[in-house]
């Protein structure tokens, strides 16, 4: 069937794709989200799928999901389709809220459960950080300079102490819930340790002073749902067969932002032999500073299965491509702190055909060179 668009080279390959295993490499650039949109409306128009099955596409923000269900929905229309069929698009949080909403009961929750929003959350994490700091007033000590004067330890105490223990509060119960630790799963593991570890227990305070608050509103918060959604997959046969049937393709976007639960949950939901098509930039992993985002679940699973990178970019004049492969080959040969060197990886970003650019897009690069 005519596609609406020219495909570059990689984008071809891509659109040939049928089922199985896939991972994609894909520069700034590159037409990731349209190509994952016309791959959702081959799928749906070919006549593969059941009447109560959709392509499940999963994608970083909300922003993202509004973008690719316009698209998909244009790519539907024009093969003469009914648009909003077929197909779901979802945030990770969206999709385990889906999940949950299966049966809440089977997780110990009530069919009314509500969600605190992030705003809510960070409220709660405050809180339950400002009781844990005035109720152990004597803990800085140890970590106080003796420096320090009079003025500087009054402020150390009174602002950036409490700031501080917020901070890593609300990290270390991100990070928890993202290895799915429970506050009891974690006072059990730390009763083992051989030596008493006093931020870990600190943490371990205000997250179970944190969830008994979620717990008192009969409410979760986005992580948990995500724990929960992979909670359910892993201890119910009957709700992943009937997921997976419902979702016999899975099409990720900007997976270089993945975290393990969420790899563990799609890859729960494809199975070992399903349909899973992972897109996106390992060189772009910003959310890895401030998430549990790992860029290197993806290169694993490009390496470990069919891949196909997607290097032109249709996006960047020839003299900022050249500065970026630049930043590549130095970071990976010559960094100055070894550790780093395999921050950046192929593939090189190449330059759109000149028989697929625009008659705007030629006459922008002749007149900028």
């Amino acid at each position: 069937m005519t596609l609406p668009f020219t495909p570059r080279p990689s984008q071809r390959e891509i659109l040939k794709y049928t089922g199985g295993t896939l991972g994609i490499s894909a520069v700034p650039g590159s037409g990731k989200t349209h190509t994952l949109s016309a791959l959702a409306a081959q799928i749906i128009s070919s006549g593969q799928l059941e009447p109560e099955q959709e392509v499940l596409i999963v994608t970083l923000v909300n922003s993202a999901v509004d973008n690719f269900s316009a698209r998909i929905g244009e790519f539907i229309q024009a093969r003469g389709l009914i648009p909003q069929l077929g197909y779901r698009v979802r945030t990770l949080h969206g999709l385990a809220h889906d999940i949950v909403r299966e049966n809440p009961p089977l997780v110990g929750l009530d069919k009314k459960f509500s969600i605190v929003d992030e705003t809510a959350s960070s409220s709660m994490i405050a809180d339950a950080a400002r009781a844990w700091v005035q109720t152990h007033p004597d803990f800085l000590d140890q970590y106080l300079s003796t420096a320090l004067d009079d003025y500087q330890t009054r402020r150390v105490r009174d602002k950036d102490w409490p700031q501080l223990i917020e901070t890593l509060a609300s990290s270390f119960i991100r990070s928890a819930k993202d290895r799915r630790l429970t506050p009891d799963k974690l006072r059990i593991a730390l009763d083992r340790q051989p030596a008493p570890l006093s931020l870990a227990h600190m943490g371990l305070d205000i997250y179970s002073d944190y969830q008994r608050a979620l717990a008192y509103r009969g409410a979760v918060d986005f992580d948990d749902l995500i724990r929960l959604a992979y909670e359910m997959l892993d201890t119910s046969d009957e709700l992943l067969e009937r997921l997976r049937y419902r979702w016999p393709y899975i099409l990720e976007d900007e997976a270089q932002d993945s975290s393990d639960i969420q790899q563990a949950i799609l890859g729960m939901l494809a199975g070992d032999s399903g349909n899973w098509v992972r897109v996106g930039d390992p060189n772009q992993a910003i959310f890895e500073t401030f998430t549990t985002a790992n860029p290197e679940l993806l290169r694993a699973f490009i390496r470990n299965n069919k891949n196909i990178p997607m290097p032109e970019s249709g996006r960047s004049q020839p003299s900022i491509i050249n500065l970026a492969n630049h930043l590549i080959d130095w970071t990976m040969t010559e960094h100055p702190v070894p550790e780093a060197r395999d921050a950046l990886s192929p593939p090189y970003i190449q330059p759109t055909p000149e028989v697929i650019r625009s008659p705007i897009r030629q006459m922008t690069q002749a007149v900028s060179s």
